[in-house]
């Protein structure tokens, strides 16, 4: 399947819908979390589960350090919808980096193929079939990273650079890059 022929991504109904359910999933997990620390903490604070200390902390263990995780995506789910509705898909070749599966190489150019991270959970978006390697849609600045998904657009994921490129490449629009949130006012690319 090729990338539609539609102005910006968000046209393309697969991706709209792929949109909604990462945002609903985001949310669940978040409302999830918080509200398993809200009944911790009650539970804790009327003396109710003093108890059962060995199950509380393990829970308390697990939580502390994934509730940021899960507030940072929760939040960055808008730059997602953003990068979407202002650019189009591109079908980009690209391959996972062994070793480490929230890392893609997608080959922007024939001199520019830089590693992207899944940003905040990796996503399995080339065919498992082809070792890693095949084709995604890409929508965003190559500059500065974007949204990516398996081809199709039904799956939307954000895309960061892993290391900062040394020499910058290409040029693109800095203003609709600024807008999207994927340069910041220094000119740098977002990390998140």
């Amino acid at each position: 399947m090729t990338a539609p022929l539609t102005k910006v991504a968000w046209d393309h109904p697969p991706t709209a819908a792929g949109y909604k359910r990462m945002a609903f999933r985001r949310g669940a997990w978040l409302v999830g979390l918080t509200s398993t620390c809200v009944i911790l903490s009650v539970g804790l604070r009327l003396h109710v589960i003093t108890q059962a200390v060995v199950p509380v902390s393990a829970v308390v263990i697990i939580i502390v350090p994934f509730l940021p995780v899960v507030v940072i995506a929760y939040c960055t789910r808008r730059r997602v919808a953003s990068v979407l509705q202002a650019y189009p898909w591109r079908e980009l070749p690209c391959q996972h980096v062994a070793q480490r599966p929230s890392l893609i190489a997608v080959a922007f150019a024939q001199d520019f193929s830089p590693a992207l991270r899944m940003f905040p959970f990796p996503v399995q978006l080339t065919d498992r079939e082809n070792e890693g390697s095949g084709t995604i849609w890409f929508a965003g600045d190559p500059r500065f990273g974007g949204v990516a998904s398996p081809v199709g657009g039904h799956h939307p994921v954000r895309v960061v650079f892993d290391a900062v490129p040394g020499e910058p490449w290409g040029r693109g629009d800095d203003e609709l890059a600024r807008q999207t949130g994927l340069m910041r006012r220094n000119g740098k690319g977002t990390r998140t």
